[in-house]
């Protein structure tokens, strides 16, 4: 017979081990005790980013509220870096941005949030309320789907090579003005502080990059869309948005 101080002392050792690999079930890695990380830095989360890239602009807006820690991996889009090698064995597409997650790989913008949003719960990217949820899914979808695809650099390359470089402001200026006309109609019902009432969600991470690209690259006229005008200074105002911006990023060129 099993002296009963060793079978305890067994099952001591046993569940504190059990406690140990529980730890890595915690959705905050934060919470993780140090001694546990068995990776390093190897496992930190890594964002294949260009600056002036919107949709990684998403991105680097979600780590930033959620309050995560990440290597910013560099992929210059004008030098035609999203299409190395290395980098097509991380997304054949070509595009940024990219996530690299330990063995986990994911390559669009919409993915990694919602990937983001299940790892990581804190500071939440939607709403509880359903009808809020659905209106965040819309005005993130007019973004992703019928604005940014339409003024993206390689239809703009396009353009200019079968039209000529003086067509690529007015198309990507009816295009964005489509879908910004879209948005205002939306949000007039839902919006408060920010797109959707009183507190960030995905709606207004699409709406940031997207507005602010639209000034800055495409001199998109605002006054047609007052709510977008508003919601966006709203933004400026927020230290996660500012340290997103294409201008505070490694790679934002020095001159």
């Amino acid at each position: 017979m099993i002296d009963n101080n060793i079978g305890k002392k067994v099952l001591d050792k046993v569940s504190k081990e059990c406690d140990k690999l529980k730890e890595f079930e915690l959705k905050d890695s934060s919470e993780v005790d140090d001694s546990y990380k068995c990776f390093g830095d190897s496992n930190k989360l890594q964002l294949y980013s260009y600056h002036r890239s919107s949709c990684s602009f998403r991105v680097r807006i979600a780590f930033n509220l959620k309050g995560l820690d990440y290597e910013y991996k560099a992929v210059n889009l004008l030098k035609g870096e999203q299409y190395n090698p290395e980098f097509l064995k991380i997304n054949p597409i070509g595009f940024v941005p990219a996530l690299v997650d330990g063995d986990v790989v994911i390559a669009d913008s919409f993915a990694i949030l919602m990937y983001l949003e299940e790892k990581y719960p804190q500071h939440p990217l939607l709403p509880r309320d359903l009808e809020k949820r659905a209106i965040n899914y819309q005005a993130a979808n007019i973004v992703s789907a019928s604005i940014q695809p339409l003024q993206n650099l390689a239809v703009l390359n396009y353009i200019e090579e079968k039209v000529g470089p003086d067509a690529k402001l007015a198309w990507a200026q009816k295009h964005i003005g489509k879908g910004f006309a879209a948005l205002e109609k939306l949000l007039e019902k839902h919006a408060g502080k920010y797109a959707t009432g009183d507190d960030v969600y995905l709606a207004d991470v699409f709406l940031a990059p997207q507005v602010h690209g639209s000034v800055q690259r495409f001199n998109l006229d605002m006054t047609q869309y007052p709510t977008l005008s508003r919601v966006h200074e709203a933004y400026m105002q927020l230290p996660a948005f500012q340290n997103a911006l294409p201008e505070n990023q490694p790679d934002y060129p020095s001159s």
